[in-house]
């Protein structure tokens, strides 16, 4: 187990993790939280419907990593496809903030409820928390990869990436990447019939 997810009953994984990849998960799940920013909490004696009709911002975010977590519904060739894009995402996009907040979150949380002070733990998430996880995994992911700059077009694809010397400053956050590919890729694994 150590290392990588295996299904338990009900549809559950497990995975074994030391204290340093505890502490690197939850570092990242919080990154991932402050970069995608805090939900829309309604005030006191606010009408908590009202939320579920507000629009959320109709022009793609700055930050490239923000721009791949919330891309464009259309792309952005001629005028009509980037209004339709606009209006997709005044009506999706705090949605899709709040569960991918929610799945962070998750991570979170499930990280802090296991015992503290040991070695190495098990970690044992439901059906429901594995889902969660798979949406922080693959959120994580994004990012990093949209900070290093990793694309389709690579021709070196994730290849060049095992081959940085250890004194590229990348080097840390290439294993960071690839590591959570290999938890993502057994997690994915364990929850096919």
């Amino acid at each position: 187990m150590a290392g990588h997810f295996e299904a338990t009953p009900r549809g559950g994984a497990a995975v074994a993790l030391d204290e340093v990849e505890i502490a690197i998960l939850r570092s990242l799940a919080v990154q991932l939280l402050e970069l995608i920013g805090p939900g829309d909490e309604p005030a006191d004696g606010e009408d908590p419907l009202a939320a579920l009709f507000a629009e959320g911002p109709s022009e793609p975010p700055t930050d490239p990593a923000l721009a791949r977590l919330f891309p464009e519904a259309y792309g952005d060739e001629d005028s009509e496809l980037r209004a339709a894009s606009a209006e997709f995402r005044r009506f999706t996009e705090n949605d899709l903030r709040t569960r991918k907040r929610d799945d962070a979150l998750t991570v979170v949380r499930t990280l802090d409820a296991l015992p503290s002070g040991e070695e190495s733990a098990v970690l044992t998430l439901s059906a429901d928390e594995c889902r969660n996880w798979l949406g922080a995994l693959n959120d994580l992911r994004l990012t990093i990869g949209t900070r290093l700059e990793v694309s389709d077009e690579d021709e070196g694809g994730e290849g060049s990436l095992y081959r940085l010397p250890d004194s590229d400053p990348r080097k840390p956050m290439v294993m960071a990447y690839l590591w959570l590919g290999a938890l993502q890729e057994t997690l994915v694994e364990t929850l096919m019939p």
